[in-house]
This record gives C-alpha cells, sequence and structure tokens, in this order.
C-alpha cells in the first residue's frame, strides 16, 4: 500500500472502529454498573443491636442477609467470623453481619454460640445454634460455606459436602471395627 492508500484506510477505521469502540464501552459500562449493583457488600460488617432490625430483618427484599452473634471471648465464634469474613468477599451479593449476642438478645446463653441465623426478605431461611450445629471446633471454610449454600444463601461451586467425606470414612472405620470386634470376641468365647 502506498502512503496516501495507508492515510485512507486509517480515516474509514477511525470513524466506523470508534463507532465500534463507543458501542462496545458503553456495552461494558453496563455491564459493569449491573455487577457493581450486585455486588454491593463484600465485607463481614460489624453491626450493633439497634441496627439489627434495620440491616437484617428490613434488609432490602431478595437479599440473603448471614448474621453471626458472637461472643469474642469464645474461641469457636473468632474462628466463625474469621470464615464469613472470607466468605463474605467471596460472595459479594450476600450480606455479611456480625453483632455480639448481648446487644441484640440480654440474656443468651454461650453454650449457644455461635449462632448464624440466615435472612431472605425478612424471614429466617436458616439457622445454626451452637457448635455442633455450626459445624464443631474444627470447622473448615468449606464446610461453613457448603452449610450456606445447602440452606440457598450463596451459590458455591463446591460439588459435595467436604464434611460428607469424613463423615463416610468415621462411619466407614466404625463398621470395621466392630465387625473385627464382634469377630474376635466370638472367637475368644469359642476358644474358652
Amino acid at each position: 500500500m502506498s502512503l496516501a492508500q495507508l492515510k485512507e484506510a486509517e480515516d474509514e477505521f477511525d470513524e466506523e472502529d470508534m463507532k465500534a469502540i463507543e458501542v462496545y464501552r458503553e456495552k461494558r459500562l453496563q455491564e459493569w454498573k449491573a455487577l457493581k449493583k450486585k455486588q454491593k457488600f463484600g465485607e463481614l460488617k460489624e453491626i450493633s443491636g439497634n441496627q439489627y432490625v434495620n440491616e437484617v430483618t428490613n434488609a432490602e427484599k431478595d437479599v440473603w442477609v448471614i448474621i453471626h452473634l458472637y461472643r469474642s471471648s469464645i474461641p469457636m465464634c473468632l474462628l466463625v467470623n474469621q470464615h464469613l469474613s472470607l466468605l463474605a468477599r467471596k460472595f459479594p451479593e450476600t450480606k455479611f453481619v456480625k453483632a455480639i449476642v448481648n446487644s441484640c438478645i440480654q440474656h443468651y446463653h454461650d453454650n449457644c454460640l455461635p449462632t448464624i441465623f440466615v435472612y431472605k426478605s425478612g424471614q429466617i431461611e436458616g439457622k445454626f445454634i451452637g457448635i455442633a450445629e455450626c459445624g464443631g471446633i474444627n470447622l473448615k471454610l468449606e464446610e461453613l460455606e457448603w452449610k450456606l449454600a445447602e440452606v440457598g444463601a450463596i451459590q458455591t461451586e463446591l460439588e459435595e459436602n467436604p464434611k460428607k467425606v469424613i463423615e463416610d470414612m468415621m462411619v466407614s472405620s466404625i463398621r470395621n471395627t466392630s465387625i473385627y470386634d464382634s469377630d474376635s470376641s466370638n472367637s475368644d468365647n469359642d476358644t474358652k
């Protein structure tokens, strides 16, 4: 191509491509705005008892809200707060809040902590009360993620319950042990 032909092609490129670039830019801007609107949370927010109704019960319609009632002197509560903080970043379309239990419910028993309530449109959709229901003292992030996904509060990519594998192995181990124990106790009785 000659210099004149290149200049002519460049001029044509500018007009058509500028229009295409502007259309693409506008489309991406709309996608970004929609994503930003959907992903408006992204953190574990501390609230007080006075804010509970506004932040949780009266939250926007169709917004999932996960609230953790905790006491900082209970190690399991601190673990749940760590996990929820990570999950809040991973699932920014879900509202994650925490509150010191005494600011919300007076005289709440420590054996009921940690307590996690899951709300949607002002209704409780799930609750996990106490260490056992929250997943035990060795709770893993993926196990809590699975629990919250089962209720519907988050859309996980986990394909199966991570705790189930452990439980299945434990049950299998117990069954095998019982079989062997009963066999050995029978053979002991036979030899006597």
